[in-house]
């Protein structure tokens, strides 16, 4: 196979099954990634991990068995495993980091590999740059003879992973409610975590799509508005206080308000920022990609606190906890941690936080963001388009993108942020955002304005931009 199958982007290498991502393409990855960590280490040790996908865990046994051939200890997940709890463990063990075979939210026909490093978090820039070119140096990996290939130590992260979410989220607060939630793992990895979390302290919980399905249910492992009905469905029936939802590998969520609306999880940031900075008494900032809302910003303003900005890719804002600079650390595309805790996202702990909050604040979450608004003096409203644009096209919008555009949308550009793709910052505080993708073959529109209707308009006037 072709080394140019290897790429790792914003979260690790993804690509379809049986296509570009295969067992040959495995293979050639963890044989670099052996080699990469030898040379930090001479004896290292790796947890290997898996998701729920389509041969996930056979991906998986083919990359330990590589590793432990090119003098890796292996550690391998006795079962289907979330992506922060594997954080969790890299760091409670002292590893030197994990290879973990996941897709993430990504639709069914994909697989993935994610390698994260000695901090828990994923690997930085610089590190898959060199496992891509050790991939290319290497350029086909021998299938092992390995005549105990299933002999390997076992490990089960799952128990000490949920003792430490007990020492991060105040369960008396939630149990003291008698509030009930809904819990929707859309069978990924999060089936059995944040449910028997939940169930676990006393509070009433129902249970929905823990069983495997390597199809998920034919729409894909995202906790996206389209892909929650079934959730929806069962908050309402139920009268429960809200729907708490994990991606296929539990580090992304999706929450419903108790009347089984959608909330953004660019307003699920915000309002556990404030809720954080409110209960916990930390008096730090938070982090953002370049993508997500502005509101954190306002309510950083709001308390005097500062802000930092990165680029798109948790790897930047997880430096950051592990600098112990943030309160909260997020991404709009539904990506949460906080102090204290790993440098990777994490979907269970951001529900369970949604839960708490919900049960201290006696309020629905819709009810509480128009509170914030309130407070912090104005309305955000961010959006995201994907827009599939012929090759040509993209490489027309970066050619007009380098011509630092002086107006769009009838109003002065102010500023134009190239951290991560092009965003123009607009007179009046709305802001539009042009990226290509790094996990797909799309470019992203990200627009923020006061208004839902005005910032469908500046997402519709930034695609006749694009393709103008």
């Amino acid at each position: 196979m072709s080394s140019n199958a290897i790429h790792f982007g914003t979260s690790g290498w993804r690509a379809i099954i049986a296509d570009e991502f295969n067992f040959a393409g495995v293979r050639l990855a963890a044989a670099a990634i052996a080699e990469r960590v030898r040379k930090q280490n001479p004896s290292p040790v790796l947890l290997v991990g898996y998701d729920t996908r389509f041969f996930s865990e056979e991906f998986a046994r083919a990359a330990a068995e590589v590793l432990r051939n090119r003098g890796v200890r292996v550690l391998f997940c006795k079962r289907a495993t979330p992506t922060p709890a594997i954080a969790y463990e890299i760091r409670r063990r002292k590893l030197d980091g994990a290879i973990n075979i996941t897709a993430s939210h990504n639709p069914a026909e994909y697989n993935g590999l994610k390698f994260s490093g000695p901090d828990g978090g994923p690997a930085l820039p610089e590190v898959t740059r060199e496992i891509e070119a050790i991939a290319a140096r290497l350029g086909e990996v021998e299938t092992p003879d390995d005549e105990h290939s299933d002999e390997f130590e076992m490990v089960d992260p799952r128990e000490l992973y949920l003792t430490r979410l007990a020492e991060l989220v105040r369960f008396d607060v939630i149990r003291s409610t008698k509030l009930s939630f809904v819990c929707d793992a859309l069978h990924g990895c999060g089936a059995g975590y944040l449910d028997s979390a939940l169930a676990s302290h006393g509070v009433e919980v129902t249970a929905l799509r823990t069983e495997r399905d390597v199809l998920f249910d034919g729409a894909g492992p995202d906790p996206s508005e389209e892909n929650l009905a079934p959730l929806r469905k069962a908050v309402l029936e139920r009268g429960a206080q809200a729907g708490l939802a994990t991606d296929g590998d539990a580090d992304r969520f999706g929450i419903l308000d108790r009347d089984g609306s959608f909330v953004s999880p660019n307003h699920i940031l915000a309002l556990l920022f404030d809720y954080l900075v409110e209960t916990r008494g930390w008096k730090l900032g938070a982090a953002r990609s370049v993508a997500t809302t502005h509101l954190l910003d306002a309510v950083a303003r709001y308390y005097g606190l500062p802000l930092h900005e990165t680029p798109v890719g948790f790897k930047y804002i997880g430096a950051l906890i592990q600098q112990d600079k943030v309160t909260l650390g997020g991404e709009e595309s539904a990506g949460l941690t906080i102090r204290s805790h790993v440098p990777e996202k994490d979907g269970i702990l951001a529900c369970l936080l949604v839960a708490e909050m919900i049960a201290a604040r006696r309020a629905p979450l819709l009810a509480q963001l128009h509170e914030l608004f309130r407070r912090v003096g104005g309305e955000y409203w961010p959006i995201r388009v994907n827009l599939h644009l012929p090759e040509p096209i993209q490489l027309q919008l970066k050619e007009r993108l380098a011509r630092e555009p002086k107006e769009f949308s009838g109003r002065r550009v102010v500023q134009i942020d190239s951290t991560d793709g092009s965003k123009l910052v607009l007179e009046d505080g709305s802001w539009v955002l042009l990226r290509p993708s790094g996990t797909e073959p799309l470019v992203r529109i990200y627009a923020e304005a006061a208004s839902p209707s005005a910032s469908q308009q500046l997402a519709v006037e930034a695609r006749q931009w694009i393709c103008g």
